[in-house]
């Protein structure tokens, strides 16, 4: 029998035996599906990325609302979105590094104020016209301007100046910033023809594949492009459908509708984790599932009920119930230990009724009920982890009344808009991002309202710090003030729990975002 198979397994990596007949022969010697499985998958990896086919995503995290402008990436499909028609100037890669895509290489000066970016020469957009230095420097000038509500405003802030020098990119800094190569990385960077001044929605970049179809909330279609630069893709296709409703996303990988889904309900992971024809992958990471506050809004204004609500909310419970174990808890700050220079030392909130009513009461509260937004699109689990948290607050006698979104509009009408609502980060490669992005006061994505200068000036102080020691001491300092003052409710951190047909080989592991840093359709192929 080894014999027999040894000659399959060398037929598969010829690309003279297909799936379902290596799978049957197998079946016949008595093999099992799963050992048949590995054997097969082992096999079509030997053979190296294969091109063709049609990839096509079921993804949660669709509206109609959507644009294709990246500046307004809030959820997943616009992310995917722009990783299929789209490049950005660095990326980071599964291991934590910062790989160069548009950028040929990039250098900074000794003391990390000047940073220099070569930009690869010879790549064209799917308008035809080729990448220059100057479409850089447009795209980063329109993400700099605070008219783009652009999620990336925060992280440029620190930007003193720019300039285009024939095929370099040149940044100065107003104070030093030994992870700027990693704010390059954030996904509203997509560079476009003219920094997208024009038309920013018209979805035209580098990327490998190009925009055909274009249906907010429902689909989007894109086929390769002939003269994509680089080598790294290799379907023929990519159509990402919005499936907000988990059941009929799973129902749709498991049927074959689609190769790929995200944000599986844990309620379901194990079980469909045992189905033949699919892979489910979980990827702890610094993504993480919250109830944000504006501390800028009554009654939100008064840290006393901040903190009386995150006394009140039980993480063991919501990580058990909620993750099924697929994360960990939080401690009312964006940051856990998969972060670089995360304080370990900084001591874990508990769940506590008697500290939650004592709070409350000296909060003043005048015991009206206090609204928190929510929808099943806010996160997987998001309206049975209110209806937990409204238990226990309920039991400190915090009167907290859940009011159930629809999940359409949900992250333009009530995320960064309504004072009290459930959310998720999907995280950021290092601290100075995930923080300049959402809690630094000017950030457009502040959605807490927490505008402290003390806070910003730490942030500037840390990205000026070139001694590591030195700069966790001040991240910590930053942890700590968002713990106690801060108006976010980080009760867990999510894995990024996601299925995969067998159909694709090549999955590698990413924790930076989502469906390995977004990179799946360039990443993967079909055996």
């Amino acid at each position: 029998m080894n014999e027999q198979l040894t000659h399959m397994t060398k037929e598969v990596t010829a690309g003279k035996l297909t799936r379902r007949e290596f799978m049957g022969k197998a079946a016949a010697l008595g093999v099992s599906a799963a050992m048949a499985s590995t054997m097969f998958a082992d096999a079509a990896r030997a053979a190296g990325p294969k091109k063709g086919g049609d990839l096509k995503f079921g993804l949660f995290g669709g509206e109609a609302t959507n644009s294709l402008d990246p500046a307004t990436y809030a959820s997943s499909v616009p992310q995917t979105n722009g990783k299929q028609f789209g490049d950005l100037l660095v990326d980071v890669a599964g291991d934590g590094s910062v790989e160069t895509v548009l950028a040929e290489s990039f250098e900074g000066s000794a003391d990390a104020k000047v940073w220099t970016f070569k930009i690869r020469k010879g790549v064209e957009f799917h308008n035809g016209k080729t990448l220059t230095s100057e479409d850089v420097l447009k795209t980063m000038q329109r993400h700099s301007d605070e008219n783009s509500k652009s999620g990336a405003l925060g992280i440029m802030k620190g930007i003193e100046s720019m300039k285009a020098d024939g095929d370099n990119f040149q940044i100065t800094l107003a104070s030093p910033n030994a992870d700027l190569p990693y704010l390059m990385a954030d996904y509203h960077l997509i560079i476009q023809p003219d920094g997208g001044l024009d038309n920013p929605a018209a979805g035209i970049g580098t990327g490998p594949y190009k925009m055909e179809v274009d249906e907010p909330g429902v689909r989007h279609m894109y086929t390769k492009f002939d003269n994509y630069w680089n080598d790294d893709a290799h379907f023929d296709s990519v159509e990402v459908v919005a499936i907000n409703d988990a059941t009929a996303r799973t129902a749709a990988l498991q049927s074959g509708q689609v190769h790929v889904i995200n944000r599986i309900d844990p309620k379901v992971a194990g079980l469909l984790g045992r189905a033949p024809n699919l892979t489910v992958h979980s990827t702890p990471g610094r993504g993480h599932y919250v109830f944000i506050m504006h501390v800028d809004t009554a009654p939100f204004d008064n840290n006393e009920l901040r903190l009386a609500l995150k006394y009140a909310i039980n993480r063991e419970e919501m990580v058990e119930k909620i993750l099924r174990g697929y994360g960990s808890i939080g401690n009312d700050m964006p940051i856990n230990a998969a972060y670089p220079l995360f304080d370990e030392s900084i001591p874990q909130r508990e769940f506590s009724i008697e500290k939650a009513a004592e709070h409350y009461k000296k909060s003043g509260h005048d015991g009206s009920p206090i609204i928190m937004r929510t929808a099943d699109g806010a996160f997987p689990g998001a309206v049975d982890a209110a209806a937990l948290f409204q238990q226990t607050a309920a039991q400190a006698g915090i009167p907290l009344e859940i009011k159930r979104e629809p999940n359409d509009g949900y992250w333009s009408e009530v995320w960064n808009a309504q004072p009290f609502c459930a959310s998720y980060w999907g995280g950021r490669p290092v601290q100075d991002q995930m923080y300049s992005t959402a809690y630094l006061s000017t950030a457009d994505w502040n959605d807490t309202r927490f505008k402290v200068q003390a806070f910003d000036d730490l942030l500037f102080d840390a990205r000026a710090e070139l001694d590591n020691a030195k700069r966790k001491e001040i991240y910590s300092q930053m942890g700590m003030m968002l713990r106690d003052t801060g108006g976010l409710i980080c009760p867990m951190f999510n894995d990024f729990v996601e299925g995969v047909s067998n159909q694709l080989d090549g999955w590698e592991v990413n924790a930076n975002q989502e469906m390995m840093n977004g990179l799946i359709s360039r990443k993967m192929w079909f055996v």
